[in-house]
C-alpha cells in the first residue's frame, strides 16, 4: 500500500507505525491459519480435577499469600447488545404489530413484559414513569410497549440502551438493588483483599463512560468499605488507540472515510493485553463485568477463585524453585522430581531431558519455565458458546494447552470437527495470572502473544463492505505463549448476562424466588 502524507499524520495521531499497518494488510491478504488442535483437553488429560481435600489445601495456599493482587474486569462498551431483542421488538411492532408476542419462549419480548417486575431495575423504571404520570402496568394493559421500552432504553428515560453493563442494576435485595459493578466490589472484598484489607480493582471502560463509573463509585464506595471492612483502590483505563486495527475494502486496500482518512476499528478484547501489561501487581484475577451472582450464590465462586489462585501460587513456587536451582548451578534430583510433578499433576508438558547433557536441558527449562503463568477455570459445556480447552500443536510439533475459539478451528475438515465435538468443557473467562519472573522482574506481556491467532470479520459502513481485523483474544492468542493450566470449576461460577432476560434466570434472582 502507498502511505500518503496525510496517512502518516493520522498514524502519528493513533500512535501506530506504518510497519504495523503493512503487517495488518498482509494479514488480510494471507488470512490467519487455523489452530492445529490434536485432542480436547479433558479431565485427567489436560484439565485438573480436585477433590474436597485438595480444594481446602489450595484455598489455604492462597490465604497464606501476603503480596499484592488485583481484580481486573473488562467492562468496555455499551449494553446495547444485551437489549438487542427489545430494540428488535420496537422495530417489529412498527412493522407488523403484535404478532411477535406469539413467541412465549424464555428469550422472547413476551417473557420480558410478563416478568418485568422481577428485574432489579423495575423500581427505578416505575419511579421514572410515575414521575411523568404513568405506570408500567397501565402501559402494558394499553399495549403501549414502545413507550415503555423508550422509558427504559432511550436517553429520554433511563438510557439503559446506551449505558455500560457495569452501571446497570442487576440484582434485587430486600431493600436495595445492585449494579454489576457493585457486585464486583463485594466479590473483590471476599477474595481479593490483602492482609491490610485493601482491595485493588481495575476496570477497562470506554472513554464516554468513565464519568458515569466515577459518579457511581463516589456514591456507593464508602458504604461497601464500611460493610466489608476494606479500603478500595479502584482505577480505570481505556483501550489504547494504538491497538486499533485498519479496515480494508474488498481489494485489501485501506477503507477510506468520506474525507479520505483511513478507517480504524477497535482491535477487540485482545487489545486489553496492553492495559493488563501496564499493571504492576504480580497476581491478577480476570473476570468479565457481566459474570456475577447475588450474595446467596457467591460463596462457591469465591472459594474457587481462591482455589485457582492457590494452584497458581503452587505452580509459581515449583517453577521458581527449578529456575533458582538451575541459575545457582545446583544439579540434583529435585529438578527432575519437580519437573515430573508439573507434568503429572498440572499437565505442563516440559522439554524432554537429554541424558547426555544436563546443561542443554537446563537451558531449555529456563526458556520454557521463565514465562507468565495463567490458571484458567473450565466448566462443563452445556451448550454455552465460548472458547474451549484443547491440546494444540505448534509449527515445531510441540504440544501445549490453549483456549481455542470455534472460529480458529477448520470445522469443514472432518478430523478437526470430530475433535471439536468431543470437547467437554469451555472457558468462562475465569483466570488468575502471575506476571513476574523468578528474579522478581515484571514480564513484558506483549512478548508472549501469538500474532497468528487474530481474526478477520466482514462488516459494512455507509453501505460498503469492509473487512475488519481483531487482535489475538486476551485469553487465547494474547496469552498463547504463557504457561497454561486448566482446572475444572463448578458451573455455578459461570452466570453471564448476554441478554436482558438472562437476569430472570434463578441465578440472578433473589433467594426467595
Amino acid at each position: 500500500m502507498e502511505i500518503k502524507d496525510k496517512d502518516e499524520v493520522q498514524l502519528q495521531q493513533y500512535g501506530i507505525s506504518s510497519d504495523k499497518i503493512i503487517t495488518q494488510i498482509e494479514n488480510f491478504k494471507k488470512g490467519f491459519p487455523f489452530s492445529e488442535i490434536t485432542l480436547p483437553a479433558t479431565p485427567g488429560n489436560g484439565i485438573v480435577t480436585l477433590d474436597d481435600v485438595h480444594v481446602k489445601e489450595y484455598i489455604q495456599e492462597y490465604q497464606s499469600y501476603t503480596g499484592k493482587r488485583l481484580k481486573f474486569v473488562p467492562a468496555s462498551g455499551a449494553a446495547s447488545r444485551m437489549f438487542k431483542s427489545l430494540f428488535e421488538c420496537i422495530e417489529e411492532i412498527g412493522k407488523k404489530g403484535y404478532s411477535q408476542f406469539e413467541d412465549r419462549s424464555f428469550s422472547s419480548a413476551y417473557h420480558f413484559f410478563a416478568h418485568i417486575d422481577q428485574f432489579a431495575f423495575y423500581p427505578e423504571l416505575e419511579h421514572y414513569l410515575n414521575s411523568v404520570g404513568k405506570s408500567t402496568k397501565n402501559l402494558i394493559e394499553q399495549k403501549k410497549f414502545v413507550e415503555l421500552l423508550d422509558a427504559l432504553l432511550s436517553e429520554n428515560g433511563l438510557n439503559y440502551g446506551s449505558m455500560p453493563k457495569g452501571l446497570l442494576l442487576f440484582h434485587q435485595y430486600q431493600d436495595i438493588s445492585r449494579t454489576s459493578l457493585e457486585e464486583h466490589l463485594v466479590e473483590g472484598a471476599l477474595y481479593a483483599s490483602t492482609p491490610e484489607r485493601t482491595v485493588q480493582i481495575h476496570l477497562t471502560v470506554s472513554p464516554e463512560h468513565i464519568e458515569g463509573f466515577n459518579q457511581l463509585v463516589a456514591k456507593v464506595i464508602s458504604q461497601y468499605e464500611y460493610q466489608y471492612s476494606v479500603k478500595y483502590d479502584l482505577t480505570f483505563s481505556v483501550q489504547k488507540k494504538s491497538t486499533d486495527t485498519i479496515a480494508v475494502d474488498e481489494n485489501n486496500e485501506p477503507f477510506r472515510n468520506s474525507d479520505g482518512s483511513m478507517l480504524f476499528r477497535p482491535g477487540g478484547h485482545g487489545a486489553l493485553i496492553e492495559n493488563l501489561n501496564d499493571r504492576i501487581e504480580p497476581l491478577i484475577f480476570i473476570k468479565n463485568i457481566d459474570n456475577i451472582v447475588p450474595d446467596h450464590l457467591k460463596q462457591e465462586t469465591v472459594n474457587y477463585k481462591m482455589v485457582i489462585a492457590g494452584i497458581l501460587l503452587k505452580i509459581k513456587e515449583i517453577t521458581q524453585t527449578i529456575l533458582n536451582k538451575i541459575s545457582s548451578k545446583v544439579e540434583d534430583e529435585d529438578i527432575l522430581q519437580l519437573a515430573e510433578l508439573l507434568e503429572r499433576k498440572y499437565f505442563i508438558v516440559l522439554p524432554k531431558k537429554n541424558e547426555n547433557s544436563m546443561e542443554v536441558w537446563s537451558k531449555e527449562l529456563i526458556r520454557f519455565l521463565d514465562r507468565p503463568i495463567r490458571v484458567c477455570g473450565m466448566v462443563r459445556n452445556e451448550g454455552e458458546p465460548g472458547g474451549g480447552p484443547f491440546w494444540v500443536k505448534d509449527k515445531s510439533g510441540a504440544l501445549s494447552l490453549q483456549i481455542v475459539e470455534s472460529s480458529q478451528i477448520n470445522l469443514k475438515e472432518k478430523t478437526y470437527k470430530d475433535i471439536f465435538k468431543k470437547s467437554t468443557h469451555f472457558n468462562p473467562v475465569d483466570l488468575v495470572c502471575w506476571t513476574y519472573n523468578y528474579r522478581n522482574e515484571k514480564f513484558d506481556l506483549r512478548h508472549f502473544v501469538d500474532p497468528a491467532t487474530g481474526f478477520i470479520a466482514e462488516k459494512s459502513k455507509d453501505g460498503k463492505i469492509l473487512k475488519a481485523q481483531e487482535l489475538p483474544g486476551l485469553w487465547n492468542g494474547a496469552m498463547a505463549n504463557w504457561i497454561t493450566v486448566f482446572v475444572e470449576v463448578p458451573l455455578i461460577t459461570f452466570n453471564p448476562v448476554k441478554s436482558v432476560n438472562d437476569l430472570l434466570r434463578k441465578e440472578h434472582q433473589p433467594q426467595s424466588l
